[in-house]
Order: structure tokens, then C-alpha cells, then sequence
């Protein structure tokens, strides 16, 4: 075989290899949402349906079954923000999505940052407490003296115990402004 004819031949099969590594890519990267999804199922990750809105909890409304949501708010820094829940209780049906509100105020004399760390009692409730929007996933960033309502939405799984008639939701809001800068 001549020089010429093994280079085509080597050619042809690179080009061949290439485009498999391309097919194949493109592949792994279409696949790839789906598998995230199951992963995300599997693993207990994420809440895509309810923040969807298309839960099946959501659609299976216990109207029989009522219990009480507390909410509890404490300003990790003292002197720092006023941070309230609107409604201190409420009523809820299990598989129901609720809002509610929370207001912070910066109490300081400069533009800060704070965050929110949720917790949840009895803590083996927290797993059928669903926030699909919150407050408490980003950070909130405050002007000087400024105070606003903050949303939280939530559903409780009407697979909640029998025994849980009643669930706390308490935040810790903390000054972050000082490691928000770095």
C-alpha cells in the first residue's frame, strides 16, 4: 500500500472516530435532563413538581385533615433588622398550597445583606414541609432603612403523620454583609 492511500485510509478513520465522539456527545448531552431528573427522584433532591405547581400532593387536598403552622422569626443580630412573620399561625389542609409573609427591616445605617436559615419542628416533619418559594433561598440585600414583605409558599404532603397536627417553621435571619463582600 502507498503512503498516499494509508494517510486516506488513516484519515477516514479519524474523521470516522470524530463524528461517533460527536454523535455521542450530543447524545449523553439530550439524555442528560431526564437522567438528572430520576437522579433527583432517586436521591430525594430538588422539589420540581411542587414548584411546578403540578404536585400530586397538590391535587390530593385532605379537606378532612386540618393542622397548624407556626411561624417563628428571630434576628440572629441583635440592633441589626426587625424580622417578623405577618401571621404568627394558620390553619392549613395537608396537599394545599399556602402563602405567607415575612417583613425585615435594616435597622443599620448602610446597605447590608442578610440571609435566612430555615428549620423545621418536629424535625421529621421537615420532610413532607415543601417550600416552593422562599425568602430564604438567596440572599436578600437591604438600603439603608429599607423594610419589605417576603414570601414564602409552601405545601404540606398529605402523607404527614397522623400524629403531626401541629408544625413550626422558624427562621434565623442573619447579617451577611461583612462575607457577602468578600
Amino acid at each position: 500500500m502507498e503512503p498516499g492511500e494509508q494517510r486516506k485510509k488513516a484519515n477516514r478513520s479519524l474523521i470516522r472516530g470524530l463524528v461517533i465522539m460527536t454523535a455521542g456527545s450530543f447524545a449523553f448531552g439530550w439524555a442528560l435532563v431526564p437522567l438528572y431528573d430520576v437522579f433527583c427522584r432517586v436521591a430525594g433532591v430538588g422539589n420540581a413538581e411542587a414548584k411546578s405547581g403540578k404536585s400530586s400532593a397538590q391535587e390530593a387536598v385532605d379537606p378532612n385533615r386540618e393542622i397548624t403552622i407556626e411561624f417563628v422569626a428571630d434576628p440572629a443580630s441583635v440592633g441589626s433588622y426587625e424580622f417578623r412573620p405577618k401571621a404568627a399561625s394558620m390553619r392549613i389542609h395537608p396537599g394545599k398550597l399556602y402563602d405567607t409573609q415575612f417583613y425585615a427591616k435594616n435597622l443599620t445605617q448602610q446597605s447590608s445583606v442578610a440571609q435566612a436559615v430555615p428549620s423545621i419542628s418536629p424535625s421529621y416533619a421537615a420532610k413532607y414541609f415543601h417550600k416552593t418559594e422562599c425568602f430564604c433561598f438567596t440572599p436578600q440585600h437591604f438600603g439603608v432603612a429599607e423594610g419589605r414583605d417576603m414570601p414564602v409558599r409552601f405545601i404540606v404532603d398529605p402523607g404527614l403523620p397522623p400524629d403531626v397536627d401541629k408544625i413550626t417553621l422558624a427562621y434565623t435571619f442573619y447579617d451577611t454583609t461583612q462575607s457577602a463582600a468578600r
